[in-house]
């Protein structure tokens, strides 16, 4: 049996969430230097034993022993949780604590904890998502900035104010505490970016960027499981996810380049995923408040729903669009309700919708912008129109999968703007 990068990152969530409870989230970096040595202990060993039945067990038990360890070598010297403290100092007690601290609930518990905790108030959102997906999921720094597309050395300087807030926190977020409401949404909007990074350039020329949708769903469902975090925004954002999710297999298509919703096979959507998604947006309903994220979960239901571009409900689409955008105004989600528009009125309704975006000069360098434009343009017969918004959306590519796209756009309207001469008759 083989064992890839994402089980480590895994279990390494879940083991220095173990470990925390024990030292105390001011010693979070020893309880990663616990998780480092289990692992090299592990690749040592089954380098020459082959890997166990149930590795994850084996694990546990490595980073359990090395524990023990620690706190019998270190306790005179180092201070560990407050709350266990008493509980450590005793031979008799500290295999109990220790044991207890690895068991499932237990652990699903802390990293519940551990979720909130990194989303500290004083933490701007960025580092809040960098350091969920270090301490929580695992990924190193490198694999971090390869996700966001950004330089090691920012995503470095995030996870190390992230972990000082934390160390200065003396103790992980307790669900009991009185700004749990604020966190929640905190926690929830922070999981609602991380699988946007990944679904919006998923087709990043590295698989890293779809694991972050993977993650955003495991930490999500983690809130589901836990009565006080299971509030309908909750469901609703699991929803969004699971839908979005779902089609991912169809975003590239078979050269391995990104393909538009109106191009793709929707015979590759993942249906079990769009089924839970639907089960948890009806689970979502169950409140009195339709939040932005139920809004978006049927918006994705609604194109789940339909065979084809052509049979969209469009006029169900604009409406949610408009609810949405009284709710969270947002050039973005103008945007998405012009291309709406279009589909349903036509282009010119379209364009005159994105004519109307008060504040488009926030997506100056949003390169969708121009390129709805340029389809537009193109819909409508002005081909050098076109051309000129696909050129500049060219110029804003993110990454070399949208640079192809667009590149591909443009081509296609240049040769319409300039179409071959006849051959001979």
């Amino acid at each position: 049996m083989e064992l890839g990068d994402h089980f480590f990152r895994r279990e390494s969530g879940r083991l220095v969430a173990a470990l925390t409870r024990i030292f105390g989230v001011h010693n979070l970096a020893l309880a990663e230097d616990v998780v480092q040595d289990a692992f090299c202990r592990a690749l040592e060993v089954w380098k020459v034993r082959g890997v166990p039945d149930n590795p994850a067990a084996w694990l546990m038990a490595a980073a359990r022993h090395r524990a023990l360890d620690v706190v019998r070598r270190e306790r005179t010297a180092r201070t560990f949780a407050p709350e266990l403290t008493r509980w450590l100092e005793s031979e008799w007690t500290l295999a109990p604590v220790v044991d207890e601290s690895f068991t499932s609930a237990v652990i699903r518990d802390e990293q519940l904890r551990m979720m909130f905790s990194c989303c500290h108030p004083s933490l701007p959102e960025e580092a809040q998502i960098a350091l969920i997906l270090n301490v929580l999921c695992g990924f190193g720094a490198s694999e971090v900035a390869t996700a966001f597309l950004t330089s090691r050395a920012a995503v470095e300087k995030r996870i190390t104010r992230g972990k000082k807030a934390l160390a200065n926190a003396e103790r992980l977020f307790d669900l009991s505490d009185d700004d749990f409401g604020a966190r929640l949404a905190s926690v929830r909007a922070a999981l609602y970016l991380l699988f946007n990074e990944g679904y919006h350039s998923a087709s990043s020329e590295t698989a890293v960027r779809a694991e972050l949708c993977d993650e955003a769903i495991r930490l999500t469902s983690m809130l589901l499981e836990t009565e006080a975090t299971a509030e309908p925004a909750t469901f609703a954002l699991a929803a969004l996810m699971c839908l979005h999710a779902a089609r991912l297999p169809a975003r590239l298509d078979a050269h391995g380049d990104l393909s538009s919703l109106p191009d793709q096979d929707r015979s590759r959507w993942n249906r079990a995923l769009i089924d839970r998604g639907l089960a948890l947006l009806e689970q979502a309903s169950c409140g009195s408040v339709a939040t932005a994220y139920h809004l978006e979960a049927a918006i994705a239901a609604v194109h789940a729903g339909s065979p084809s571009i052509a049979s969209t409900n469009w006029d169900a689409i604009v409406e949610l669009y408009d609810r949405l955008l009284k709710l969270t105004p947002s050039p973005v989600v103008a945007l998405n309700r012009a291309v709406a528009v279009a589909q349903r009125d036509g282009p010119d309704a379209g364009l005159a919708a994105i004519r109307a975006i008060p504040d488009a000069d926030r997506l100056r360098d949003y390169p969708f912008y121009p390129a709805a434009i340029g389809e537009l343009e193109l819909r409508r017969g002005d081909a050098a129109s076109a051309a000129r918004a696909f050129a500049a959306a060219v110029g804003l590519a993110r990454n070399p999968l949208e640079r192809r796209f667009l590149e591909r756009r443009l081509r296609t309207a240049e040769t319409t703007s300039h179409p071959a001469p006849a051959g001979p008759a």
